[in-house]
């Protein structure tokens, strides 16, 4: 038996608490010095294969090396056969228990729990036959809070086990993808956050009433949801950055979008939401009504990974937990596309017959503006490409300072001096906007890693300890990633590992000319802060 070091942070007391766990647990364990952490002798942890990707067949470079630029249907086609992943099976894995091989080696394991122990979700397997191990989750935990303190990460080895408690609710992921602790707390929040939207934070009296309540009931039928968020942490940088996209439309069609929803909130609708996928065409909210982003990314999520909803109009009671956690608006659905949808949220239960005039008017004046026609256009166009980014203008403010002369970059493989891929954030307007993925990272398992790459660096540069940094500059066997964030913005940047640092900070700079010179195609302008 391999025995494993674990570091659990933690208040003082919780050393004894976590030797007392594992006495109760049948663990083994050696009891150190108080300088030291508490020593469990373990079963081995399973090396970890990585998660099931989709076949990267695609989208292949060309044979003799030249660039080719990934097609935006290509890219729609890997997510699609994802989702298609999710929507067929519901569940990942359902005959698995922790006793399989297989459940073993996941990569990244979420389980929801009650504080009684019931399992009320899990990412693999079934919740009843993992019962046992939720309880363990649960014994570590409340041994823990009876002494006074909080558990909130343990590391075993390459594992990450991080524990968040919501009152009688506990979320527990358990990862060895090396992502940040920082970004695994935020995907439990992300994930009881959606529990909220389905249910509202009100179940918590269920559980004052009844601390055995079974809580999975009130969930049937949305595993989907779950597995589509938790698919989002590998490629949708809102779960991270607390902002939202726009789909690129030309100002005066955003513009035409914008007026009609205006129309429509004026007659007592409190949002109303033109979405393409998890993108924004246009948002309306009523006066001094604020949407948090991570709501709209809930809500979003919630809406698309739900197939009745796409079959016929619908009227469903829905929760944003950042607006009123503790109760529940009402949401009028319609999808004019397969992946164009409105949302008319409200806080009248009567007012289906009213949001749906609203919407056949909305629908009228998007048909004779052509709107949906420019949406559908946008979807084959695709997003920016780095292969189109224009030189840089000669004068320029607010520019990222070169530690040496300037130089002509040489456009390879990807756009100028190596670039691949970038990440443009408005801080004022909690919206940004990311590149098309180049050649270089065309396939789900190297946009995976980037993805996880830019994890770590927004992690490092707001960690509160060491930082906040205003640039940063990495260079792996994989990347150079280059930071910059200013009060207006932050940009994330890749290039190829072998870019030179001078023309690297020199094509940010035109990445950065660029967006402001489209902004009006990119960006949602005039929507009011969100409030935080």
């Amino acid at each position: 038996m391999q025995a494993h070091r674990w570091q659990c942070v933690r208040s003082g007391k919780a050393k004894q608490q976590a030797v007392s766990v594992c006495c109760e647990l049948n663990w083994n364990w050696i009891a150190m010095s108080d300088d030291d952490d508490v020593r469990l002798h373990l079963p081995p942890l399973s090396p970890s294969l990585f998660d099931a990707e989709p076949s990267s067949e695609l989208q292949q470079p060309k044979p003799n090396g030249s660039a080719t630029r990934p097609s935006s249907e290509s890219v729609s086609q890997v997510q699609d056969l994802l989702h298609s992943e999710i929507h067929d099976s519901g569940k990942l894995h359902s005959h698995e228990d922790d006793a399989s091989i297989s459940w073993r080696k996941r990569k990244k394991h979420f389980f929801v729990l009650s504080h009684s122990g019931k399992p009320i979700y899990t990412r693999y397997g079934d919740e009843h036959k993992l019962a046992g191990f939720s309880a363990t989750l649960q014994a570590i935990i409340s041994f823990v809070e009876n002494g006074g303190d909080h558990v909130k990460l343990v590391r075993a080895g390459k594992h990450q086990v991080v524990f968040l408690v919501k009152g009688p609710i506990y979320l527990v992921c358990i990862s060895c993808t090396e992502e940040p602790y920082e970004s695994l707390r935020g995907q439990l929040e992300l994930i009881y956050g959606q529990m909220i939207v389905i249910l509202t934070k009100s179940v918590n009296r269920c559980f004052e009433k009844n601390p055995k309540f079974d809580m999975t009931p009130l969930l049937g039928g949305t595993d989907t949801v779950f597995s589509s968020l938790i698919h989002s942490f590998s490629w949708n940088p809102a779960t991270f950055l607390h902002a939202y996209t726009c789909l690129p439309l030309a100002y005066a069609t955003r513009q035409a979008a914008g007026a009609i929803l205006q129309d429509v909130a004026d007659s007592g609708v409190l949002f109303a939401i033109l979405m393409c996928r998890d993108k924004v065409i246009s948002l309306v909210g009523a006066q001094k009504a604020s949407l948090h982003p991570d709501d709209m990314l809930l809500l979003a999520n919630f809406v698309m990974s739900s197939e009745s909803f796409r079959t016929s109009e619908a009227f469903s009671p829905v929760c944003l937990p950042r607006y009123n956690a503790l109760a529940f608006l009402y949401a009028y659905i319609h999808f004019f596309y397969n992946d164009t949808y409105l949302m008319l949220l409200t806080t009248s239960s009567d007012a289906f017959y009213h949001l749906k005039d609203c919407r056949i008017r909305i629908e009228t004046v998007l048909l004779k503006s052509n709107v949906l026609s420019e949406v559908q256009r946008s979807l084959l166009d695709g997003g920016m490409h780095v292969e189109d980014l224009p030189p840089l203008p000669r004068s320029g403010s607010n520019r990222l300072p070169s530690d040496s002369p300037e130089r002509e970059p040489n456009c390879g493989i990807g756009g100028a001096a190596g670039l691949w891929h970038f990440i443009y954030r408005s801080i004022y307007l909690d919206q940004y906007i990311c590149s098309e993925f180049s050649s270089p990272i065309s396939s789900p398992k190297q946009q995976k890693r980037l993805y996880r790459a830019y994890q770590k660096i927004f992690a490092s540069m707001h960690d509160k300890g060491i930082g906040p940094h205003k640039t940063q500059f990495r260079r792996d066997e994989n990347y150079v990633l280059l930071y910059w964030v200013t009060q207006d913005f932050e940009l994330y940047a890749a290039f190829d590992p072998l870019a030179d640092k001078a023309l690297a900070i020199k094509t940010c700079n035109r990445v950065c000319q660029w967006v402001k010179d489209v902004e009006n195609e990119i960006f949602l302008l005039g929507a009011s802060p969100f409030s935080w």
